[in-house]
């Protein structure tokens, strides 16, 4: 059982390309917010494509928590896809932060 634990602390890092309408309608902001509630570190940044990426790095289902809420985002957001990816954890992140 303790093994089980041990790995669902596990940290992880999730990337995501989020797209639709998602500039310029508080989109980083309230991500960070949302991330800050669920404890994770990273960032989140405008792309010149018109999409926002985010990586956040923590427990893999308090991910999959930010992940779900990516797939909406704040109420003036028209996310129309979300493109995660899975990867190791840096650890070099001490807070979430906007670019």
């Amino acid at each position: 059982m303790a093994f089980l634990l041990a790995m669902s602390d596990q940290r992880e890092q999730l990337h995501a390309i989020v797209r639709g309408a998602v500039q310029g309608v508080y989109f980083r902001a309230a991500t960070r917010t949302e991330a800050e509630r669920l404890g994770l570190t990273g960032w989140a940044r405008n792309r010149a494509d018109g999409n926002v990426e985010v990586t956040a790095e923590g427990p893999r289902a308090v991910l999959e928590q930010l992940l779900a809420y990516l797939q909406h985002g704040p109420p003036t957001a028209r996310v129309s896809e979300v493109q995660p990816d899975w990867r190791p954890a840096l650890g070099k992140f001490h807070r979430f932060e906007v670019r």
